[in-house]
């Protein structure tokens, strides 16, 4: 497995922005697909945004299309995800995630990932 830590996560006030980063400890992450999910307290964890490996294809989840931008740097095998106008419904742990497999299209699918972070607390206050 990819081991990965997140870090960047805090509080804000709405509106304001956040950088979450996530390094990967494994000289396959360039090949894989890497993505963001977060859980909220009592509810289900939910896809945010991914990126594809070897053409930094992405796609997001409706709810933050235009707010967030996941980018990643395989030369220091990080992902970020850059959070602009948070609002309090964005508060939840959010988690890194990388594909099980190398070389494949991109997925918006948690089961299609094998690795997870430890997670990151991000608390948006209105």
């Amino acid at each position: 497995q990819v081991q990965l830590v997140e870090s960047g996560g805090g509080s804000v006030q709405a509106g304001g922005s956040l950088r979450l980063s996530c390094a990967a400890s494994d000289w396959t992450f360039g090949s894989r697909c890497m993505g963001w999910f977060r859980q909220a307290p009592e509810k289900e964890r939910e896809f945010v945004a991914v990126i594809s490996g070897l053409d930094s294809k992405t796609v997001y989840a409706d709810s933050v299309k235009g707010r967030f931008t996941i980018s990643r740097d395989n030369t220091k095998n990080t992902v970020y995800l850059q959070m602009n106008s948070l609002k309090p419904e964005d508060t939840a742990v959010y988690y890194c995630a990388a594909h099980v497999r190398r070389f494949t299209s991109i997925s918006t699918s948690r089961t299609d990932f094998g690795s997870w972070g430890q997670g990151t607390q991000v608390t948006v206050s209105s």
